[in-house]
């Protein structure tokens, strides 16, 4: 076995503890640099997007019942129609009915990213199919 002398130890701590000050002045610097990258938000428009945020559930809910109601009232039961065909069409008209819809409440659809349309669909998608199931029974 290799013992090591009391005057060894002492020199690879202190070089351990000399590494980790640089490290961490590195990692300082970095989330400062993502801090000043990351915009401030003030209050204003947090609550606008609160708001809007509330405009564009309702409206993705209001959709998905419209949408329970008229396969109901066209399929009844669906028995003998492609389930996923109903769904694919729900999705396609009622994400062309928010494209057209949404800036005429005042809600730009330019700043929608991936996730907010995947998050109104997932919305509208599950009103539609409660509606649709309630109507049903």
């Amino acid at each position: 076995m290799n013992k090591q002398s009391p005057k060894s130890k002492s020199r690879k701590e202190s070089a351990r503890t000399e590494e980790v000050p640089a490290e961490s002045s590195v990692a300082r610097v970095e989330t400062e640099e993502k801090k000043s990258l990351i915009k401030e938000k003030t209050p204003e428009e947090k609550q606008k997007e609160h708001r809007e945020g509330i405009i564009k559930t309702i409206v993705a809910s209001i959709l998905g019942i419209i949408a329970g109601f008229l396969a109901y009232s066209l399929y009844g039961t669906g028995e003998g129609k492609v389930w996923y065909a109903i769904l694919m069409i729900v999705i396609a008209l009622t994400y062309f009915i928010q494209k057209l819809l949404y800036p005429q409440i005042k809600i730009d659809v330019k700043e929608f990213k991936y996730k907010d349309w995947i998050y109104v669909e997932f919305i509208v998608l599950d009103f539609f199919l409660v509606t649709w199931t309630l109507l049903l029974n």
